[in-house]
């Protein structure tokens, strides 16, 4: 396998619940800066693209990161509701390239230490498994909507540090080959994919204001240490 990876950052112009959110300022630069500078920093660094329906978000990577190549997003692909795996497979059938990590504008406290150890696992691990995603480790009370425990009996009031964690999404790295994409019918997670466990401080996904209020003091206070 080459020592070298492709990054995928997608970007949309719209934003339904931060307005314009890609391009809004985040400690004194556009959201995306943040971790466009941590992938710019990995060690595994091949290409970069930028998939966008957005001319302000395309003219902003191209003043900002010229050696970025940019992906303009075709008008069926546009939409809230369309699936991430289906942009990539876009993107794949339009680029070179047989390993790539696919990560978002909103996460922007991941560091290129933590991106690099994701890869440095996916690399020396491949024959075991086919792609890694980032998750967060999970040690509480769980329940499905109608009350039923998930993770626990409640009739046992165990320790919550003592109980068998469970593994939550949380959209912060994907990496995987173009073969594994296409044996897993087109998916980013494969079909023995790795949890790699992202650590809490670098995992904040932005979604509401609330939550880029929250990163931004995060941060700083990260930066500051």
């Amino acid at each position: 396998m080459s020592g070298t990876i492709d990054f995928l950052l997608p970007m949309k112009g719209h934003s339904e619940r931060v307005p314009g959110k890609n391009l809004k300022l985040f400690k004194g630069a556009p959201l995306y800066h943040s971790i466009m500078k941590e992938l710019l920093k990995s060690k595994y660094l091949g290409n970069i693209y930028v998939d966008t329906d957005s001319p302000l978000i395309s003219d902003d990577v191209k003043n900002n990161f010229p050696r970025v190549v940019i992906i303009n997003r075709p008008y069926h692909l546009c939409g809230d509701d369309v699936s991430m795996n289906r942009i990539i497979e876009h993107d794949l059938s339009l680029i070179g390239g047989q390993v790539f990590l696919q990560t978002h504008s909103t996460n922007p406290l991941l560091t290129s230490s933590t991106i690099d150890k994701a890869i440095a696992f996916f690399i020396a691990n491949n024959g075991l498994y086919d792609s890694v995603f980032g998750v967060n480790r999970l040690q509480s009370r769980l329940y499905f909507s109608d009350g039923t425990a998930i993770n626990h009996d409640p009739g046992k009031l165990i320790r919550t540090q003592d109980l068998k964690p469970v593994y939550e999404e949380n959209s912060t790295l994907y990496i995987f080959s173009r073969d594994s994409f296409a044996g897993a019918g087109n998916r980013r997670i494969g079909l023995k994919p790795y949890m790699f466990e992202v650590p809490a401080a670098e995992a904040q996904d932005i979604d509401t204001q609330a939550d880029f209020d929250m990163a931004e003091y995060m941060y700083e206070y990260f930066r500051k240490k």
